[in-house]
């Protein structure tokens, strides 16, 4: 390792943990009920006829028999073999942000865990309310009317566009005609995904010279065929579309809905707002910009939209009457459901918490940071040698994020960016994003420093690729069999694409390995 005061020494802790079936011993336990009361045993009866004859178990559930101590410790040494959010993710296009252990443990209380969607309205207000409460947050940063969370991400919020707009259409005696949905090669692919699953055709514009499609190249796809554009801005290079007032304007002349995709908020919150650009519709990902944790959990796609298109929407919407709170099941004219009921609420606290504790300023200084940071990292990385800035005869500066390539590098080396990424895990810093499919860069990677990374962070970052693409060329077989200090090391993937070397379930691995007959 070179001496770089940036770089640390690491290695993953390593534990010979088996999975929690396999442990325990029988009678052992975390708590020890005590025996109900006479009185209650009288008033309630058996325990046992409390549930129907057919739905009782004919065995005892295959459960470990363990006790609090073990289970704690069993959890730990798992959490100590992931990097999860306490490495350095500097996790482009989706904007990893820390998730406070506040609102961890709030959103564990009864009062959210316990609460249900079929309770009375008048028992959970404190829920609708807050529900409601981010959508005037999320208003007033975007413009829209109204915004429903019922989107489970946002490829689902995409989706209940594509919804949104068939109803809108179909209300105007105009869905045979309009079938096309345009959007771009370098926006995000779901939503020329979703608009193929909603049954539109889809029409992909490419980049051309200045980082983004031409204004004439929309004129050519626009008709009166179209439904609708489907585009992020700025893009997943990076690149923000100064002519974006003009691309909506086009697709309104000729009859169509624009919807804004703001998975790339974090660089604009504060900055700019969706309606004033002149679009019908746009989306915030709760779990990622507004932060939520990003992964090993529930996602919200908070979908909004005018007034025109917020009789589609999907329902219930939660509404205010008097001081009080309602779910307005009401809607004749609504799309329906995209998911069950209004969506994941602890996800929705977590992001309502955020708002409100950032603030208006603090929404706007957080996109400064990472404006700010993105832009100092660009300098640190292209003083690596081998790699480059995608679209490098662009000279603008690029907003919370820029896609970059060790193309060069491999053309030296041989050494492409996967191995890249299993090698700076041995750093201690989670493997970079590299891109959304199609790889329009070649061994791309996309870095996004956000208002969470400080500059040490971003220093040590840029350091360990430094320091990897260093080794490539002068220890390069180290990059090549790279992980070395991870809890797994470079392993065959090919058991991976087989279902005989894996199992969904311990009763299902339980018969593949022929053990035990697993329990009912």
């Amino acid at each position: 390792m070179s001496e770089n005061k940036n770089l640390r020494r690491y290695h993953a802790a390593r534990w010979d943990e088996p999975v929690i079936h396999e442990m325990g011993h029988p009678g052992r336990r975390g708590n020890v009920f005590p025996k109900p009361e006479d009185a209650v045993c009288e008033a309630v009866g058996p325990a046992a006829d409390l549930v129907p004859a057919a739905m009782r178990r004919k065995d005892v559930p295959a459960l470990p028999e363990m006790d609090e101590y073990d289970v704690l410790r069993h959890f730990i040494h798992l959490s100590q073999q992931t990097l999860g959010m306490m490495g350095i993710s500097l996790f482009g296009t989706c904007t990893m942000k820390y998730n406070s252990r506040l609102m961890e443990g709030l959103t564990a209380r009864p009062e959210v865990r316990a609460v249900h969607p079929h309770q009375d309205e008048d028992t959970m207000q404190g829920t609708l309310a807050m529900i409601h409460g981010l959508d005037r947050i999320l208003r007033s940063l975007s413009g829209m009317d109204r915004f429903v969370f019922q989107a489970g991400g946002g490829a689902d919020a995409a989706y209940t566009h594509c919804c949104v707009s068939r109803a809108y259409h179909a209300s105007r005696g105009e869905l045979e005609q309009r079938d096309e949905i345009i959007t771009t090669i370098q926006t995000h692919p779901c939503n020329a995904a979703t608009a193929a699953a909603a049954g539109f055709k889809v029409v992909t514009l490419m980049i051309e010279e200045n980082g983004y499609p031409s204004l004439d190249a929309l004129k050519a796809a626009v008709s009166n065929r179209t439904a609708a554009l489907m585009i992020n801005n700025p893009d997943d290079m990076g690149v923000y579309n100064p002519e974006i007032r003009d691309w909506v304007r086009i697709v309104h002349e000729a009859g169509g809905l624009c919807f804004y995709d703001h998975a790339n908020f974090n660089g604009v919150m504060g900055k700019l707002r969706a309606r004033e650009l002149g679009f019908d519709a746009c989306m915030y990902m709760l779990h990622k910009t507004f932060g939520a944790p990003k992964g090993n959990g529930p996602a919200v796609g908070a979908y909004g939209c005018t007034e025109e298109l917020a009789p589609f929407l999907p329902a219930p919407l939660v509404v205010e009457e008097g001081g009080a709170y309602r779910l307005d099941r009401d809607r004749p004219q609504s799309v329906g459901k995209i998911r069950e009921f209004w969506g994941n609420v602890p996800v929705i606290l977590k992001a309502y918490a955020w708002a409100r504790a950032m603030g208006a300023e603090g929404i706007d200084e957080a996109s400064d940071l990472s404006v700010l940071a993105n832009n100092y990292m660009e300098k640190g990385l292209l003083a690596i040698p081998g790699v480059t800035k995608s679209q490098p005869h662009l000279t603008q500066r690029r907003l919370e994020m820029t896609r970059y390539s060790v193309e060069k590098l491999q053309e030296e080396t041989g050494i492409g960016i996967g191995e890249i990424a299993n090698r700076m895990t041995d750093f201690g810093i989670d493997a970079p994003w590299l891109a959304h499919e199609p790889w329009l860069v070649p061994e791309p990677f996309t870095p996004e420093a956000g208002e969470l990374w400080s500059k040490e962070d971003i220093d040590r970052w840029i350091a360990v690729l430094a320091e990897v693409a260093r080794e490539a060329r002068e220890e390069p077989e180290t990059v090549k069999t790279a992980p070395h200090n991870q809890v797994v090391h470079a392993f065959d993937p090919a058991p991976l694409e087989d279902p005989e070397h894996w199992a969904m379930t311990w009763r299902a691995w339980q018969r593949k390995q022929g053990g035990s007959k697993a329990e009912s």
